[in-house]
């Protein structure tokens, strides 16, 4: 990921319509890796799961979070419990943000990234691997756990099959 050299302010960043493509810390924009369609449909694909069923939940994707003040990032999906929804953006913790990888991602990345959902109130982070069709529950305050290829991903109040998930890439 390339950071640009321009410095901007909190309101620039976000009136950005390309925001989602970029996060953002202390004028700084960092550009998102850019996503494939098995990345997409994946995106889409969860948040679907995540509401079938659940009115009481909304999942979107690229919604961007404030995780504190000059801090904004954007999870590839965001689940919220509609009662508590935030708008535009939430700046409170939600029950779980999605990191989904990107061939030019790497691992180690998406958890630090977690860290920082966690450190910000997150309870749970879900990364997934599109490429490899792996999963990987990452609780705060806990290692990060591999998911069974057979199993469910879940996180409290939510819960997917990772073969219904990744169905929508066959």
């Amino acid at each position: 990921m390339s950071t640009t050299a321009t410095l901007v302010s909190v309101q620039e960043f976000l009136r950005l319509s390309d925001k989602p493509a970029f996060e953002f810390q202390n004028g700084i924009l960092r550009q998102k890796p850019l996503p494939t369609w098995k990345h997409s449909l994946l995106q889409a694909r969860i948040a679907h799961l995540l509401m079938s069923g659940q009115p009481e939940i909304l999942a979107g994707s690229e919604l961007t979070v404030r995780v504190r003040p000059g801090r904004y990032l954007v999870p590839d999906v965001a689940a919220q419990w509609r009662a508590q929804i935030q708008d535009p953006y939430p700046t409170e913790p939600i029950p779980l943000c999605v990191e989904v990888l990107s061939p030019d991602d790497r691992l180690s990345e998406a958890i630090a990234k977690g860290k920082e959902y966690h450190e910000w109130g997150v309870p749970m982070v879900w990364i997934i691997d599109p490429d490899q069709r792996l999963a990987w529950e990452f609780a705060a305050a806990q290692p990060v756990l591999p998911v069974s290829p057979l199993g469910p991903i879940t996180a409290p109040g939510l819960r997917i099959q990772l073969p219904e998930l990744f169905t929508i890439l066959d």
